[in-house]
């Protein structure tokens, strides 16, 4: 880490953040804190260079016009990417998966070449996936089932270079029909899961958080309220 606060960026709120995304952050920050960590959000807006310091960072979603504003943002200043070269964790939503793949089309057949942290290219699907998506997770360290609401229309297929995060039990996820959802990459994760996507994965917030203190784990949260919660959408 860089010193004793923990600093979670928020990466272009302005324009990446069409769903609610930014409440990653807010989870990631007081699970820290409730853990008796100082913890603070950093907001990278499009009016300042993307900071290659921080401990983690987080990307939202966004339409066609705001991913194009964001990849030539980060093209420009290429701190997240030197972030993600030394380990710190990334974690990038819906449409922030296209911008951090080798390109995207956009609806209208544009292809727009991307920031490059994900060996994937994404492409527009015939039908627009929306509603819940339920899955596991394949990669070690999250034993839980992760859950949240898809809304996009991208089709994300993976290179060699890339695996995925979870493999679909309901829903679309990356819209390819391989019944795989999300990315991993190093220290970049990619899902197209709102909700947001921590709130209702607090296994997955934790695996986070882990990698970011440098830790293999942390201590569980007594939480019976989110526990219940979580259990009630789970049967659902």
């Amino acid at each position: 880490m860089s010193d004793s606060t923990v600093r979670i960026g928020l990466v272009l709120p302005d324009v990446m953040g069409t769903y609610g995304d930014g409440g990653n952050a807010l989870v990631l920050r007081q699970r820290l804190r409730m853990r008796g960590h100082d913890a603070e959000i950093v907001n990278i807006s499009l009016a300042e260079p993307v900071p290659n310091s921080l401990d983690l960072y987080t990307l939202g979603g966004a339409e066609d016009s705001a991913q194009r504003l964001a990849t030539r943002h980060l093209q420009r200043y290429p701190g997240l990417q030197e972030a993600a070269e030394r380990g710190a964790p990334v974690l990038a939503i819906c449409a922030a998966i296209q911008v951090l793949g080798h390109w995207y089309e956009t609806s209208s057949g544009e292809r727009v070449d991307g920031v490059g942290l994900f060996d994937v290219t994404t492409s527009p699907q015939d039908k627009r996936a929306i509603g819940e998506v339920s899955t596991i997770p394949l990669i070690p360290g999250l034993s839980q089932p992760l859950t949240g609401f898809e809304n996009h229309r991208g089709g994300t297929k993976l290179g060699g270079d890339a695996t995925a995060l979870a493999r679909v039990t309901r829903g679309v996820g990356n819209g390819v029909g391989d019944q795989l959802e999300g990315v991993v990459q190093g220290s970049v994760f990619g899902t197209y899961m709102h909700g947001p996507a921590l709130a209702r994965n607090p296994e997955f917030a934790d695996y986070l958080l882990a990698r970011a203190l440098g830790v293999d784990s942390l201590p569980p949260l007594d939480l019976p309220e989110v526990t219940q919660l979580r259990r009630e959408r789970l049967r659902a």
